[in-house]
C-alpha cells in the first residue's frame, strides 16, 4: 500500500521512485546498504526535497521480500487546490456566484462559529480566494498565470487583506444597506442657561423658560418632501445610502465606505418641502415648565428628556440641558452644603459675652457668643445650611466666624477705665508671683 510522504509544499505518494524502474533486476543487484547510502546522501537538514526522516521511511518501505517489478511506481504530486475549487465555483462563474459562495463558506468556517481543527486555516483560504476572484484585475492575472502571476508585482500574494476585516466589511455593509432607506436620525440636544437667586438655588423653585428648537414641519409632517410628491431611488448610490471608494497602494487595495452626499445616507431623493427646505423640521418657540430642585449650585445641569430638537425621519427627539447660574449673596457665602458668615463683635462683648442677631437663609436668628471668645473662633448653627440635592430633609450648617473689633480711638473716660483694668491686672499678677 502506498504511503504519503511530505515533500516541501507538496505531497508525494508511492514509495518506490520511478528511477528504480529502469534497473534491470536480472543484471543489477543493489544491496540494501548501498540504497541506504545513496538516499542518505540526499537527506540534508536544509533540503525541502528529502527531509532527514525520509531516508528511514524509504529504506524501510523497500523490502527485498517485495518483487522488484513492483518498484516501478510513479511519484504522484498533489498540487494545492486553485481558488475556483476552494470556493466551489466554475471558472466562468459570475461575481454574484463568487460572492454568494464566499458568504456561505465564510459563515460555515468562521472561527467564532466553527471550533473544529483547521477551520481557521480554511477560513483564510476562502478569504484569499475571494479577494482575488472578486477583483477583475487580479482574477485576470490569476486566470492567465495562476499564483505565479502575482510574484514580483505590486499585487504580491503577501499583500492580502486581513480575512476577518474582509468578512466584517462585507457583512456590515449588507446590514447598513438594508437599513439605508429608513435610516432615522435622532434629534440634537439643546443647552440653555437659567439664572437663579441665592435663595432660589438653596430652596428650589419652579420656573417657566422659553426654548427655541426644531420641531416637525407641519407642512410635510416631518418627511422633508413636498406634499403630493414621491421619493425616488438615489442615482448616486443606487439606493444604498453609501458609496465605496477604492484606491490602490503599494500595500494593497484600500476601500473606504462613506455616506452618500446626494441623499445624506437615506438612499432616496425627493423634491424638498418649500417650508422646511427638505429638513423635515422647522424652528419653533416653546414654553417649558421646569422644576428646579433644592440645593443646586452654579454649574449644575438639569436634564429635560425629549425637549430638544426633533429627530429626522422618525428619529427620537433630543434632550434639553439647563445649566444653572446662581447670583452670589452679598453677605452669605456658600461652601458646598454649608453657609459661611462673619460676625463682628466689640472687644467688650468678646470679654463679657453677648447674644447677636445673625442673618441666615431662613431669616434672622439669634446667636449666643460665649464670654471670653477668641478672635477667629467659628461657631456652628446646626441645620441652617443648604439642603442636600435630592435629599431635602438633610441640610448643612451655617458656620459663623467671630471677628473681634479693636477700637482705634478711645474717649478719655474709656481710656481711664481701660488703664484701671490694666493696673488691676498687674496687681493680680504681682500678688500671684509673691505667693
Amino acid at each position: 500500500m502506498a504511503t504519503a510522504i511530505p515533500c516541501g509544499n507538496t505531497v508525494v505518494t508511492g514509495l518506490r521512485p520511478r528511477l528504480l524502474s529502469s534497473l534491470n533486476t536480472n543484471k543489477w543487484r543493489i544491496s540494501q546498504a548501498r540504497v541506504s547510502t545513496e538516499i542518505g546522501a540526499l537527506s540534508f537538514s536544509s533540503s525541502s526535497i528529502f527531509p532527514q526522516n525520509l531516508t528511514h521511511l524509504l529504506f524501510n518501505s523497500w523490502s527485498p521480500k517485495i518483487p522488484y517489478h513492483h518498484l516501478a511506481r510513479r511519484l504522484i504530486v498533489k498540487a494545492a487546490r486553485d481558488y475556483y475549487s476552494i470556493l466551489g465555483v466554475s471558472k466562468n462563474g459570475s461575481k454574484s456566484d463568487i460572492k454568494s459562495a464566499y458568504r456561505k463558506l465564510a459563515r460555515n468556517y468562521h472561527p467564532d462559529v466553527n471550533k473544529e481543527a483547521g477551520a481557521e486555516q480554511k477560513f483564510k483560504e476562502i478569504s484569499e480566494a475571494y479577494e482575488v476572484l472578486s477583483d477583475d484585475e487580479k482574477r485576470s492575472i490569476y486566470d492567465r498565470y495562476g499564483k505565479d502571476g502575482f510574484k514580483g508585482s505590486t499585487m504580491d500574494m503577501g499583500d492580502f487583506s486581513n480575512p476577518f476585516d474582509l468578512f466584517s466589511s462585507l457583512f456590515d455593509m449588507d446590514i447598513r444597506n438594508r437599513g439605508a432607506r429608513n435610516m432615522a436620525a435622532d434629534g440634537e440636544d439643546l443647552i440653555c442657561n437659567l439664572v437663579l437667586t441665592f435663595k432660589e438655588a438653596v430652596f428650589g423653585v419652579e420656573k417657566e423658560i422659553d426654548v427655541s428648537r426644531l420641531d416637525n414641519c407641519t407642512t410635510c409632517d416631518g418627511s422633508g418632501a413636498k406634499p403630493g410628491t414621491k421619493a425616488y431611488t438615489c442615482t448616486t448610490c443606487g439606493g444604498q445610502g453609501q458609496v465605496v471608494s477604492s484606491s490602490r497602494t503599494p500595500l494593497g487595495v484600500f476601500q473606504q465606505v462613506m455616506t452618500c452626499s446626494a441623499c445624506s445616507g437615506t438612499g432616496e431623493t425627493f423634491t424638498p418641502c418649500n417650508k422646511c427646505g427638505g429638513d423635515g423640521r422647522e424652528r419653533k418657540s416653546k414654553k417649558i415648565s421646569l422644576k428646579v430642585p433644592a440645593g443646586v449650585d452654579s454649574g449644575s445641569r438639569l436634564r429635560v428628556r425629549s425637549e430638544g430638537n426633533a429627530g429626522k425621519r422618525g428619529g427620537a427627539p433630543g434632550d434639553l440641558f439647563v445649566v444653572i447660574e446662581v447670583i452670589p449673596d452679598p453677605v452669605l457665602k456658600r461652601d458646598d452644603t454649608n453657609i459661611l458668615y462673619t460676625c463682628k463683635i466689640s472687644y467688650i462683648d468678646a470679654i463679657l459675652g453677648t447674644t447677636v442677631k445673625v442673618p441666615t437663609v431662613d431669616g434672622s436668628a439669634d446667636l449666643k457668643i460665649p464670654a471670653g471668645v477668641q478672635p477667629g473662633t467659628t461657631l456652628v448653627m446646626s441645620k441652617k445650611g443648604v439642603p442636600l440635592l435630592n435629599k431635602g430633609k438633610m441640610r448643612g450648617d451655617q458656620l459663623v466666624r467671630v471677628q473681634v473689633e479693636i477700637p482705634r480711638q478711645l474717649s478719655d473716660e474709656e481710656r481711664r477705665l481701660v488703664e484701671e483694668l490694666a493696673n488691676l491686672k498687674k496687681t493680680k499678677t504681682l500678688n500671684g508671683s509673691r505667693r
